[in-house]
C-alpha cells in the first residue's frame, strides 16, 4: 500500500481538505454482503457509477481502501474541460473521424452532467463557468490557433481566440502570449463534489465502504471480493481504482503509470485583487506538454498546479517550486505567502487515451469491468464513465464499448524499467517546452 500511503501523506495539507466537510463517513465492511455491483474505488468514477446504477434499482455495494475522494478526485486542479487527456488525432487513427466526433461529443456532455448532477441532488462545489488555454510561448500561439481552428473545423466546436493586444479582460499575466476561451467548460471544487456525489448515491440506496481495501477477487458467474473483515458476492463488478489498485489486476496495471501532480494555494488575496489577476474568472491551463494550471478559488485565493513527477518521487522543495512559478506567471503576486501544499497521483496511459473496457472471462459472462487512464483530464470524464459503465451493465453497451475499442499497450520496460524509461522520455519533453 506504499503508493496509497504517499498519497495520503501527500495530500495531508490540500486546501480542499481544509475547506470541505465531511461527515461522519461509512464504516468498514463487515461480514458478507450480497449485491447486484461491487465497485472498487470511491472516486468519480466509481462514485458516478454507483448514482447511476442505484438510480436504475440495482442494489450496488462500494469498497474504497481510504476515504471517498481521498485520491485524486478529491485534491486536482478542479479543471472540468472539452475532450480528452489526448489529442483529437489519436481518436481519429484508431477510431476513425465519425466515431471520434461521437467521443468528442460525449466528453462536452460530461460537462453539462456535472451542471445537472449539482442541480438535481444540491451539491454546493463551487462551480464556475470558463476555461482558458493559454500560450506561454510565441511559437506555441500558432499550435494553441490550430488546434482551435481543428476544434472548429471538424468538431464543431469554436473556441474564442485571443490575440495577445486582447487579453485585456481575461488574463494579466506577461507570460501569455495568446489564449483561447471555452465557456461552456470550468471549474469546482472536486472535493465537495466528490463527497456530494457520494451523499447522493447513499441517498439512493447505494452502500459505501471506507476503509475497505480489497485484497482479492475470485472471478466466475458471481464474483466475490474479499476485505479483511468482510466479502462481497455480486453479479458484476466495477474497477475504479485506477494506479491504487496496486496488483489486484497486474494486466491493467502494466497499461498505466502513476504520475505526481502538485498544487499550491495561496493565502487569500480578496475579490478585487484576485479579479485583477484573471478577470474573466476561468479556469486556466497552457499548451505544453509538461503543462502548469491554475484558477481563482471561491474565497479568492490563487490555486496553482504543476511540476508533474514520472518517478513517484515529491520534488524536492514542492511548495517553493510552485510559488516561483506562480509569480513567473503573476509576478504581482510578490510578497504573497502560500497557505497550503499538497498532492498526489493520477494514472496515465501511453497515448493518454481513456481505457474502458472488460476483463477476459473463461466459461461465463464478461461481468468485471473497468475505467482507468483518464490521464490527468478526468475531472468531467470520469462522471461520464461512470454512467457509461452503468448503462453497459443495464444492457446498453453501444457508447461503453465505443471507448473499450481504443487499443492500449503496456509501458515498455516492464516494472523495474518503465519508471525509468518514463523519467527520460519527460525529460525530453521538458526540453522541448523549453524551446530546445
Amino acid at each position: 500500500m506504499a503508493l496509497l500511503d504517499t498519497d495520503r501523506s501527500l495530500a495531508r495539507h490540500s486546501y480542499y481538505a481544509a475547506t470541505a466537510q465531511r461527515g461522519p463517513g461509512w464504516a468498514p465492511l463487515q461480514g458478507h454482503v450480497q449485491a447486484d455491483v461491487a465497485i472498487v474505488g470511491g472516486g468519480l468514477a466509481g462514485l458516478s457509477a454507483a448514482l447511476e446504477l442505484a438510480e436504475r434499482g440495482r442494489r450496488v455495494v462500494l469498497l474504497e481502501a481510504g476515504e471517498v475522494g481521498g485520491g485524486a478526485s478529491g485534491r486536482n486542479g478542479g479543471q472540468a474541460i472539452h475532450g480528452l487527456a489526448c489529442a483529437p488525432g489519436e481518436i481519429e487513427s484508431q477510431l476513425g473521424l465519425e466515431a471520434a466526433r461521437q467521443v468528442f461529443g460525449m466528453s462536452v456532455e460530461a460537462l453539462d452532467l456535472i451542471r445537472q448532477r449539482c442541480q438535481r441532488y444540491r451539491i454546493d462545489c463551487d462551480w464556475r463557468d470558463g476555461w482558458l488555454g493559454v500560450a506561454v510561448q510565441p511559437r506555441k500561439v500558432r499550435d494553441l490557433f490550430a488546434d482551435a481552428d481543428h476544434l472548429a473545423q471538424t468538431y464543431g466546436y469554436p473556441l474564442q481566440c485571443i490575440e495577445r493586444h486582447e487579453l485585456t479582460g481575461w488574463i494579466d499575466s506577461p507570460r501569455v502570449c495568446a489564449a483561447v476561451h471555452d465557456p461552456r467548460s470550468g471549474h469546482l471544487h472536486p472535493l465537495k463534489y466528490s463527497l456530494g456525489l457520494a451523499d447522493a448515491a447513499a441517498g439512493l440506496g447505494a452502500q459505501l465502504h471506507e476503509h475497505s481495501p480489497v485484497l482479492s477477487i475470485s472471478e466466475g458467474p458471481r464474483p466475490v471480493l474479499r476485505t479483511a473483515h468482510g466479502e462481497v458476492s455480486a453479479t458484476q463488478v466495477l474497477l475504479a481504482g485506477n494506479v491504487y489498485l496496486q496488483g489486484l489486476q497486474r494486466q491493467l496495471d502494466a497499461r498505466i503509470m502513476p504520475v505526481g501532480t502538485y498544487i499550491v494555494a495561496s493565502e487569500p488575496l480578496g475579490e478585487e485583487r484576485a479579479r485583477s489577476l484573471i478577470p474573466c474568472g476561468a479556469a486556466v491551463c497552457d499548451n505544453n506538454w509538461v503543462l502548469d494550471y491554475y484558477r481563482l478559488s471561491a474565497d479568492h485565493r490563487m490555486l496553482y498546479g504543476g511540476r508533474a513527477t514520472y518517478s513517484t518521487v515529491t520534488p524536492r522543495r514542492m511548495a517553493e517550486g510552485l510559488r516561483e512559478r506562480m509569480l513567473q506567471t503573476f509576478p504581482q503576486l510578490d510578497g504573497v505567502q502560500v497557505e497550503h501544499a499538497w498532492g498526489g497521483f493520477v494514472d496515465v496511459t501511453i497515448n493518454r487515451a481513456p481505457d474502458f473496457g472488460r476483463l477476459p472471462a473463461q466459461g461465463h459472462a464478461r461481468n468485471i469491468y473497468y475505467l482507468q487512464g483518464f490521464s490527468g483530464h478526468g475531472l468531467a470524464l470520469t462522471g461520464l464513465a461512470g454512467q457509461l459503465v452503468a448503462q453497459a451493465m443495464c444492457g446498453d453497451s453501444e457508447r461503453f464499448d465505443l471507448f473499450a475499442r481504443l487499443k492500449h499497450h503496456p509501458f515498455p520496460g516492464g516494472s523495474w524499467l518503465r519508471t525509468p524509461l518514463l523519467v527520460l522520455g519527460m525529460a525530453w519533453y521538458r526540453l522541448r517546452d523549453a524551446g530546445w
